[in-house]
């Protein structure tokens, strides 16, 4: 349903709410191997998740530094990932890709896939990082 960069930018989020806060950091190595991605494309998505007006999860450079998230962006809204990785958009497109369909002038799969695409806005408006962190058991992640 995503790109390869959002599933990871996913991933790497529920890992750092999981294991981090203001006083515990974690390295780029850390959470490249736990997420099982190359550590340079690791690093882009972390970059697009930490700048901008979106910035999802926090970092701070130095010893003793590294990337956390505070409390208050783990309530956060799954789809804001989704909007820090430019891909949100996805949720309001049409199934086929049709730039013309609509309720007026649907496509054959509207009727059907509407209800389905109102489900998953519902869902990652209202799931927090929080709860998919607290859902989502440690064994998924490399040690």
């Amino acid at each position: 349903m995503f790109s390869k960069s959002t599933e990871y930018a996913l991933r790497a989020v529920i890992y750092i709410a999981k294991k981090s806060n203001d006083q515990k950091k974690l390295g780029l190595d850390m959470i490249a191997k736990a997420i099982d991605s190359p550590k340079s494309y690791t690093a882009k998505i972390l970059q697009q998740l930490t700048t901008g007006e979106r910035n999802i999860v926090s970092s701070i450079s130095g010893p003793g530094g590294g990337f956390f998230m505070t409390e208050k962006d783990k309530q956060r809204a799954v789809r804001d990932i989704l909007r820090a990785m430019g891909e949100d958009q996805i949720l309001d497109k049409c199934v086929l890709g049709l730039s013309i369909c609509s309720d007026k002038n649907p496509c054959a799969m509207h009727r059907d896939y509407k209800e389905i695409k109102s489900n998953l806005i519902h869902l990652f408006e209202e799931k927090t990082i929080s709860q998919l962190a607290n859902d989502y058991p440690d064994l998924h992640f490399r040690r």
